[in-house]
């Protein structure tokens, strides 16, 4: 029997990434995410797996997104109890990030039992706070560049993907073949983060598509941002940015130092960093300086140049403030979190301003706020926006779609097979033809569900 993919997340979506790697009796678990936007794709992380979790003996993590870990806490808690091999900045973020996960979704069931919203007596967690801290231990860290072994007659061998602390590219080696999934690819360009490493020779690749339809525009974050600030500070008014606490929070931090240094914006506009995770991920990148390109002295500043907000009584505090001010806050498309408060507070204003910072995955009240769609519904009632949406163009922490190609340039043979996952279907069959086009290769945009070979 050969070795076989089973795409059972990240096919058709940016969400949900989950590919069942099998090889006769071996099977590995390459990404554990949730799905997120549309409620028919978050439906599907009550749906089981087609294979029992206590089957399932090894998983991998490419990075420590939820869209690719956080469905790990409820993979543990239905009998997995397999090493989960990954970096360790992987490690270190899913140490903040899935407990955050679990303690959101016990607030968000117990405030629709609060308030009957849900269609269910009671609402349950998919997963609790002590769920995600019961999995973390089966986390083992693996070096980028050197070798391991889930089984024998298996190796698997990490390589930087760029994209955020942690990020990792993976090649598996089996029965003679090698696989390869590009995990979310960073950008070339990045302000901050390094660039994704040189593929190496692959029989199969499995790559990501978030933005396997277009490029980023030429100009940086500094010159987006910087404008909109500026504006905000002259009318006094509140800018709320959800912002991913990993990642897109450390760069958008990073641009407002820049700004303020330059003189774009002035030192006095108070900024807020209102997320525990983000907080923590901000301390956490001068641990792994050999993963991004600022200096010591910038990596301090990231935390100078915001007041950073904890506790739930300080996040309450900024409603009693005034503007101008700048309030960054989780999720980064405003699916949960402390964001949304901020959101219900000052979106009707139209003196205030939301700074959409990256990718709004379809469903998600971000696309709604992107969309212009006039009003967003908050915890259970709708929030009229008259405040004016900026989203940055340039902020996005993922390769685009010159990028892509650049990276599967970079193989030193050509591939059998490309499977393009991670993508919606417009992005996704875009690089198709490109691939095909372009390179000549055998490319498909696999189907959620759908089995295939390597």
């Amino acid at each position: 029997m050969g070795t076989s993919i089973t795409f059972l997340g990240g096919a058709d979506t940016v969400t949900g990434s989950k590919y069942l790697v099998r090889h006769e009796q071996h099977t590995l678990l390459v990404d554990c995410g949730l799905f997120q936007g549309y409620k028919q794709l978050r439906l599907r992380n009550w749906t089981p797996l087609p294979i029992a979790s206590a089957d399932i003996q090894a998983v991998v993590l490419t990075h420590g997104h939820l869209d690719h870990s956080g469905h790990l806490p409820l993979l543990a808690k239905q009998g997995f109890q397999g090493p989960v091999y990954a970096t360790a900045g992987t490690r270190d973020l899913c140490g903040i990030l899935l407990p955050d996960s679990g303690h959101i979704q016990e607030e968000d069931a117990a405030f629709a039992n609060r308030h009957g919203f849900s269609k269910h007596t009671p609402a349950l967690p998919l997963y609790t706070k002590q769920d995600a801290l019961n999995c973390l231990p089966l986390i083992k860290v693996e070096n980028f560049g050197q070798p391991f072994a889930p089984f024998p007659g298996w190796q698997l061998t990490f390589s930087h993907a760029g994209h955020i602390l942690g990020a990792a590219s993976l090649l598996i080696e089996v029965a003679g073949r090698r696989i390869l999934f590009s995990g979310d690819l960073g950008r070339t360009d990045d302000m901050m983060m390094r660039a994704p490493d040189r593929a190496p020779a692959a029989d199969t690749v499995i790559i990501e598509s978030t933005y396997g339809d277009r490029e980023h525009p030429h100009e940086d974050v500094l010159a987006e941002l910087g404008p909109a600030l500026h504006k905000l500070a002259q009318r006094g008014g509140v800018a709320v940015v959800p912002v991913f606490a990993v990642g897109r929070a450390q760069e958008i931090l990073h641009a407002i130092s820049q700004l303020k240094i330059t003189g774009v914006i002035p030192t006095s506009l108070p900024v807020f960093l209102d997320s525990p995770m983000a907080v923590h991920t901000t301390q956490l990148m001068g641990h792994y300086m050999d993963e991004h390109q600022l200096s010591l002295q910038q990596v301090r500043a990231l935390t100078h140049s915001a007041t950073m907000v904890v506790t739930p009584e300080a996040s309450k505090a900024l409603a009693r403030r005034h503007g101008p001010m700048v309030i960054l806050a989780a999720s980064g498309m405003a699916t949960g979190g402390r964001v949304l408060h901020h959101l219900s507070l000052y979106a009707s204003d139209h003196r205030n301003m939301v700074v959409l910072t990256g990718f709004q995955a379809p469903g998600t009240r971000g696309a709604s706020l992107a969309e212009h769609q006039g009003s967003v519904r908050i915890h259970g009632r709708d929030v009229t926006v008259n405040a004016e949406v900026v989203q940055l163009q340039s902020a996005s922490a993922h390769a685009d779609a010159k990028q892509l190609m650049a990276w599967l340039r970079t193989l030193p043979e050509r591939p059998d097979q490309v499977y393009i996952v991670h993508g919606e279907r417009g992005p996704s069959d875009t690089l198709r033809r490109r691939i095909k086009h372009e390179l000549g290769w055998r490319a498909l945009v696999p189907e959620h569900g759908s089995v295939w070979p390597t």
